[in-house]
């Protein structure tokens, strides 16, 4: 695992954690609030990254003609 791994795992896990406690405490109603289901969906995509590799925004933004650096932990 590289660090770039971890931080995509760490970052994702924070994401979705902060949301499902804010939601099963009262803070917010994740069933009407739908800007916050496409930030956990962020939350879970950064975490499945960091384990697989595989990045979605990765392949859009290769297809849109952007170059990638090497070292980016969005390397598929």
């Amino acid at each position: 695992m590289t660090v770039n791994s971890a931080v995509s795992i760490f970052a994702g896990f924070m994401i979705t954690l902060t949301l499902a406690l804010a939601h099963f405490t009262g803070q917010i109603d994740m069933s009407h609030v739908g800007w916050l289901w496409f930030t956990a969906f962020v939350g879970a995509n950064l975490f499945q990254m960091g384990f697989t590799g595989f990045c979605p925004a990765a392949k859009i933004f290769k297809a849109l003609g952007l170059k990638d650096s090497g070292g980016s932990a969005c390397a598929s």
